[in-house]
């Protein structure tokens, strides 16, 4: 567990990270390379590592963080500045603050600097596990086939080029070819992504960009290569300059990039690394046998919830996510999709209680000290809408069961996408088709369908009257009475 300190403003702002990490990191060598090093993994995977070698284990298990993105440059430079060491602070509802210094990162290397450099380093016999935090949009799955995108230009010119690869799956396959040409055993990749069934969608993107360069390998990745996967979950916002300021002036700490985190925490992870893996289990990871149920459960109830919560507040003038949380007709709402329409579609899950777990989950959302920011809720909806709410909406048609609910959710969405607020002013649409969105979007008062008729999104859901009737009068009633009429009429039936 994390290490609590007080508050201190007296405390010398000298103090070093280093001081603050209570075991020899010098004894540590990388098992681990991670591809994502953002602030979801350092309050999580990073995290977990840490609580083994704070208890004297995982010597073997350090992390070499990889960067590919030009926007990973900062996270370079920051870890190489602090030596991978970086500060954890949690924020209790009630409060309190528990702060630790995590030193389990060890390594860190920017593929654009030097890509041999990075290919080496997961070719290296004792890497035994690469995993990912991509995002859900990172892996290149074609929205409508589900396979891996062969038509991306990038993809398409990186596999052509004599240069070294820059792409994660590049990296990774050119690492494993070396391991397959040395005859050595593969590495295990492992998903750590949002993403329903993240092993297997893992494999198909390896797999499928093997294939075009190398069919045989490609086999050989398919036969040889575990694929796990897992559901992670830990509210983390991206971290401001006032908390890098509350951290020096509250503990003392200097950190140029520090992770803010709800104390909430939790990862279930298929059991099948046959190249060794961390005790996860001794950290407090739920290691099963079949991960499926409980990602079910939290990309329905949590992530599903967020995108109910995300638009309606932001359209309703919420900022940050625990006033939204805490507007009673939006919570309101909130809880009944996840009773009405998420939970109908869940499977029996293990040990969970699904009740107190959706009393959490709106306890968590309310925590008014993380302070995540409502706008981060409505980030890429084109890969989150999809993977988190349209599985609901097609498992509740063909139950003939109610999605009333999922589709004031896409509503929301779709009003949002119009690219202005009740008070007329700019909303900032973060999408990686933000064009196409605002474009579908500039007429729904005359085209309410348009936004509907992206096949590649929606599929044809725009042809089921079942969905497009409740879709239709939650719209026009966000035209007509305006968010705050029509988050009170959707909550109460």
């Amino acid at each position: 567990m994390s290490q609590p300190l007080t508050h201190n403003p007296m405390s010398a702002a000298t103090t070093t990270l280093a001081n603050l990490c209570p075991y020899d990191r010098t004894a540590i060598t990388a098992g681990i390379v991670h591809f994502g090093v953002g602030g979801f993994h350092r309050a999580h995977q990073a995290m977990y590592i840490d609580r083994l070698m704070r208890a004297g284990q995982a010597n073997e298990w350090g992390i070499c963080g990889i960067g590919v993105m030009p926007s990973d440059q900062r996270m370079r430079d920051v870890l190489r500045a602090q030596n991978g060491l970086y500060t954890l602070l949690e924020r209790h509802p009630d409060g309190t603050e528990q702060v630790s210094v995590v030193g389990s990162i060890i390594d860190y290397l920017y593929a654009p600097d030097d890509p041999e450099a990075v290919i080496a380093k997961i070719a290296d016999p004792a890497t035994k596990v690469v995993s990912l935090t991509v995002t859900e949009g990172g892996y290149n799955i074609h929205r409508v086939t589900g396979e891996f995108d062969t038509s991306n230009p990038k993809i398409i010119a990186e596999v052509r080029s004599a240069d070294p690869p820059s792409s994660v799956f590049g990296l990774v396959t050119a690492a494993l070819q070396r391991r397959r040409d040395a005859g050595q055993e593969p590495f295990t990749i492992s998903s750590c992504d949002n993403i329903q069934g993240n092993g297997d969608i893992s494999r198909g993107a390896f797999v499928g960009y093997a294939r075009m360069r190398d069919p045989s390998l490609a086999d050989w990745i398919d036969q040889h290569v575990a694929f796990p996967s897992s559901m992670v979950d830990r509210i983390t916002p991206a971290t401001t300059q006032d908390d890098i300021d509350h951290l020096k002036e509250a503990f003392g700490i200097i950190d140029g990039w520090p992770v803010v985190c709800e104390p909430f925490e939790q990862w279930c992870l298929e059991d099948h690394f046959p190249a060794g893996r961390p005790p996860y289990e001794q950290a407090g990871v739920q290691v099963v046998s079949d991960v499926e149920p409980y990602e079910l459960m939290k990309l329905r109830l949590l992530n599903a919830g967020h995108q109910a919560l995300g638009y309606f507040g932001y359209l309703l003038g919420h900022r940050l996510v625990h006033e939204a949380a805490q507007d009673p007709p939006l919570a309101a709402f909130v809880r009944r999709y996840m009773d009405e329409e998420g939970t109908p579609t869940l499977q029996p899950v293990p040990g969970v209680d699904l009740d107190g777990y959706k009393d959490t989950l709106l306890e968590r959302f309310a925590n008014p000290y993380v302070r995540d920011q409502v706008q981060r809720l409505c980030l890429e909806g084109s890969d989150r809408i999809p993977k988190f709410v349209l599985p609901v909406v097609r498992e509740q048609l063909a139950y003939e069961r109610p999605v009333r609910l999922t589709a004031a959710i896409v509503a929301s969405w779709a009003r949002y996408c119009e690219g202005l607020d009740e008070q007329g002013q700019p909303i900032e649409i973060v999408d990686n088709i933000a064009d196409d969105l605002r474009r579908r979007a500039a007429n729904l008062t005359e085209e309410p369908l348009e936004f509907l008729d992206n096949r590649e999104l929606f599929g044809d859901l725009v042809d089921d009257e079942r969905f497009v009737m409740p879709y239709r009068k939650v719209l026009d009633l966000l035209h007509t009475q305006g968010a705050r009429a029509t988050i009170n009429s959707v909550s109460s039936g």
